[in-house]
């Protein structure tokens, strides 16, 4: 309960930031300007809120609780802050964005989520989420922040990260690459050899493969293998061998 007698839901992440000295390093880390316009997914009480006016030109805050948009709103009442601040109400991820620099938030991960964001390859936590975020965009582990920092405390500590896209984004079409990543992952200790050769992986391959000949009009041959063109195309790559675990960005862009 915070003190204005709010019952907070934990269930949808409700874990308010309530150490200043976390606060005002996040907004220090976000190296904010008086032209930005900032993004806060998830304001609460308004915590990093009122810090994040003082800096940027206007904030704009979502939330999902009608009851801390109401706190939010008297927070910032007749104080010059209140014509920077737009608060739109709903769920972020279903919520028709207005344009902003860079996104602030307090959002409810734990720990063991931003390592996974920040891992190289050949750590035990590197994965899927590993590439395909540091395929989009430059990510890096700014602190930790300990559980008793938030109110009410969450069972896990937590991480304070920073990702900025990529301008331009990578030349690729990231549906084919995820689809690619997302084989060689299932089973990252495993051959790429070895992952490639699972009979779901081969069906779904010889489809896709297909396909394109069809659209391209390229005639397959009656005593076409998929199995031998996967295993010819990854030996050509010198792909066989390797292991998904200890593969980088550069490694899958052959």
């Amino acid at each position: 309960m915070s003190v204005t007698g709010i019952m907070f839901n934990t269930g949808i992440g409700q874990h308010i930031l309530k150490n200043p000295l976390i606060v005002n390093s996040i907004i220090e880390k976000a190296a904010l300007r008086p032209t930005d316009v900032v993004l806060e997914v998830g304001p609460g009480t308004g915590n990093m809120t009122v810090k994040l006016l003082e800096k940027a030109k206007k904030v704009v805050a979502c939330e999902l609780d009608c009851r801390l948009v109401a706190e939010l709103q008297k927070r910032v009442q007749c104080t010059p802050m209140q014509n920077k601040l737009q608060i739109l109400v709903g769920d972020v991820l279903k919520t028709d964005l207005p344009f902003f620099d860079i996104c602030v938030a307090n959002l409810p991960y734990q720990r063991e989520f931003a390592m996974r964001l920040v891992a190289p390859p050949g750590d035990k936590l590197y994965c899927r989420l590993s590439i395909n975020t540091q395929l989009l965009a430059r990510v890096d582990h700014l602190m930790k922040v300990g559980k008793n920092n938030f109110r009410p405390p969450p069972k896990v500590e937590s991480s304070v990260v920073r990702i900025e896209p990529k301008n331009p984004p990578p030349p690729i079409n990231f549906q084919e690459w995820d689809g690619l990543v997302r084989i060689a992952f299932v089973r990252k200790n495993k051959t790429l050899s070895a992952a490639f050769k699972s009979t779901a992986v081969e069906q779904l391959l010889e489809k896709n493969y297909r396909i394109h000949c069809s659209l391209h009009n390229v005639e397959v041959p009656a005593d076409f293998s998929i199995s031998k063109k996967i295993e010819g195309v990854l030996q050509e790559a010198s792909f066989s061998e390797k292991r998904a675990r200890s593969m980088d960005i550069d490694d899958f862009m052959v």
